[in-house]
């Protein structure tokens, strides 16, 4: 079991849908939390709510993750402020919509930067202290879409199957001394990702509202995730039910993949 009670925890990409209830929901669970996303005005705000609710929040950086030098000025922010993460959750992610030809090249390197070298950046940055305690948890926040390609997010996908193979590697590497890796893989949940730009469409492709969870159920299945050492978190029941097809029933995923596709666009 991992003790969230006094833990630190830093979340990236606290502002967002995710970040905002991990950020909520680890400080209910007794966690001091440090927190970054890109926005220092949406940063202070969330700081000052949080700290409003008395929570015990240790320190805040800005800091723009899909540059290595953003990385590293979150990592210098952190030593600054004294306290070495216990739990490092790599939430910060985006996406882009459309066949992959129709994607401008600086816009899907953008989601490869962000969404995977960021996490391997920061793992990077903060594993040696993790190593010298002997302690450590990290949680990567992947996708269904790291289990199945989808159509219209290819890059996306890329990106979240490469967390997948990147936390399965961590896991054998360090499971051994004590550093505890937890993979996410939420469905659809209503985040500020399913207002991402879109190339190509004649329609914008739309997830209808019976599909989409809501990020406060989903992190409270991550929390109790994180405290029983779960290896891969399957948060929510349509990624469930999809992962066991994709294990036992893959012919059905294309059949699946199709049928959502054709909602989205009834939807639009």
């Amino acid at each position: 079991m991992t003790d969230l009670n006094n833990a630190v925890v830093l979340i990236t990409g606290a502002s967002g849908g995710f970040g905002r209830q991990m950020t909520r929901q680890f400080l209910e669970a007794g966690s001091r939390v440090l927190l970054t996303d890109i926005d220092v005005a949406t940063l202070e705000s969330l700081v000052a709510e949080m700290q409003a609710d008395s929570g015990q929040i240790l320190g805040s950086v800005a800091a723009d993750l899909a540059d290595e030098a953003g990385c590293r000025k979150l990592y210098d922010g952190v030593q600054a402020c004294g306290y070495p993460p216990d739990i490092l959750i790599n939430n910060a992610g985006i996406a882009v919509g459309g066949r992959f030809d129709h994607v401008p090249s600086a816009r899907w390197e953008q989601v490869m930067r962000l969404n995977l070298l960021a996490p391997m950046r920061l793992c990077y940055l903060f594993l040696p202290q993790m190593i010298e305690r002997g302690s450590g948890h990290i949680v990567n926040i992947s996708s269904l879409a790291g289990w199945i390609g989808t159509s219209g997010i290819a890059s996306y996908c890329a990106t979240k199957f490469g967390l997948r193979g990147f936390s399965d590697s961590l896991a054998a590497d360090y499971g051994d001394i004590g550093i505890r890796v937890s993979t996410v893989y939420p469905f659809f949940s209503r985040t500020p990702i399913l207002n991402s730009e879109q190339f190509g469409y004649e329609t914008r492709h739309e997830v209808p509202d019976d599909m989409v969870t809501d990020p406060a159920d989903v992190v409270a299945e991550i929390v109790k995730g994180v405290k029983k050492n779960r290896r891969d978190i399957f948060p929510d029941k349509m990624s469930r039910r999809i992962h066991y097809l994709k294990r036992f029933l893959p012919w059905s995923i294309p059949l699946i993949s199709r049928r959502m596709q054709e909602r989205m666009l009834q939807d639009a």
